[in-house]
């Protein structure tokens, strides 16, 4: 199986590597178009800020190349985010696969820190195909970030940090989560082995 993993000026992407290896999959990351529309599956991860995000993402033409892709994508932390329409983060058109808009968590009390960063438990509403299947009740799974997707039609996970929002999205081939399944433990490296495992 071919596993790309696309190479764009995000950070966390050799922890998703790793990831990847552990479960026995030595992954290409690549920016190259043909690669990535030839590859079994794609993961869009990374951490970073969405406005320099997708200005690196248009300049070398992967916002069409992601938009395009038929094949299973996971999209991981600013991957879910940018995988939706607009931001707050930088006020940025996004790619617009989900139609939904990120915002910035806004606190309403003092113990309600941004960004929120820790591990939080999963309420799961569609197992997508799969990928969110066999977790158990109320699995938890490790976040880190600033801005969030409210829930929506595409919602297939909820987690709830000063309100609930879209943990994880599915649409189509699509296949997004706002967590870290490469550092959260069994549950996260049930995540990744059911997404390479899904019947396309």
């Amino acid at each position: 199986m071919q596993v790309a993993v696309v190479k764009y000026n995000a950070g966390n992407i050799f922890s998703v590597m790793n990831a990847l290896r552990r479960l026995g999959v030595e992954p290409v990351l690549t920016d190259d178009a043909a690669q990535l529309r030839n590859a079994d599956r794609v993961i869009f991860p990374g951490q970073g800020e969405a406005s320099t995000a997708m200005s690196y993402l248009r300049s070398h033409g992967l916002d069409n190349v992601i938009r395009s892709l038929t094949q299973p994508v996971l999209g991981i932390c600013i991957g879910q985010q940018l995988l939706c329409r607009h931001s707050e983060e930088g006020n940025v058109e996004c790619l617009g696969v989900f139609d939904a808009e990120v915002k910035r968590f806004q606190p309403r009390r003092h113990e309600e820190k941004v960004p929120c960063m820790g591990w939080n438990s999963l309420d799961v509403r569609d197992t997508a195909d799969g990928v969110f299947a066999g977790l158990g009740d109320s699995p938890y799974v490790y976040f880190v970030h600033s801005y969030y997707v409210p829930l929506c039609e595409h919602t297939a996970a909820v987690a709830d940090y000063i309100l609930p929002y879209s943990a994880a999205l599915h649409k189509d081939n699509f296949y997004a989560c706002q967590f870290h399944p490469e550092k959260s433990g069994t549950v996260g490296e049930r995540i990744i082995r059911n997404f390479l495992e899904i019947k396309s």
